[in-house]
């Protein structure tokens, strides 16, 4: 799974660093750029300088998580042996993610429920995300002989865990996800 390169800016990083940490845990329209200015230590001015505004430091927020995100899930599958193994394992990590200290959800449907109804660019940002992750897995699924249709229910698998385990502030929902993988994953062998 390839993405955007890191930016290498200390300011940047730090930029990033805060509006991951408060955007994660508060949302974002509840942070303000005084927010961001305080948690980071970055000035006014250079935040300027490295963004026009809010909705930017928003999709430079999810694009490097983004590539922290699909980099640790693709280490965690690719270093299972075995194609149907490696589709559960996307499952596996899952629940590994989910039982993370401060787990409050996907950042993506996140951003998208406060933002994807006002900001054109953010819903595309989540659009690019999602996109990315379903053609993984449905590669994944395709090296597991698995139809497009079962790529696709494996694909609806993740997303409803997601957004099930923030809601129950459960890990669980991965596990009940992967059994329903198995049994679609056994169903086409």
């Amino acid at each position: 799974m390839t993405a955007p390169a890191a930016t290498t800016d200390p300011a940047e990083q730090q930029l990033l660093d805060a509006a991951e940490r408060l955007f994660y845990a508060n949302g974002i329209q509840a942070v303000g750029m005084d927010a961001l200015r305080a948690e980071s230590g970055v000035s006014y001015k250079r935040m300027y300088q490295l963004h026009a505004g809010k909705e930017d430091i928003v999709l430079a927020f999810l694009r490097r998580r983004d590539e922290r995100w699909r980099g640790r899930l693709g280490e965690h599958v690719e270093a299972v042996e075995g194609p149907r193994e490696r589709v559960l394992a996307v499952f596996d990590w899952l629940h590994l993610w989910f039982s993370e200290p401060g787990f409050r959800g996907c950042a993506w449907i996140n951003a998208f429920g406060e933002l994807g109804g006002t900001s054109p660019a953010v819903t595309a940002e989540v659009r690019r995300h999602k996109g990315a992750f379903e053609r993984y897995l449905r590669r994944l699924a395709a090296e597991a002989g698995c139809s497009r249709a079962t790529a696709s229910a494996l694909f609806l698998l993740a997303e409803g865990a997601m957004a099930t385990a923030a809601i129950q502030g459960s890990p669980r929902p991965a596990r009940e996800a992967g059994r329903a993988a198995a049994a679609l994953l056994d169903a086409e062998a």
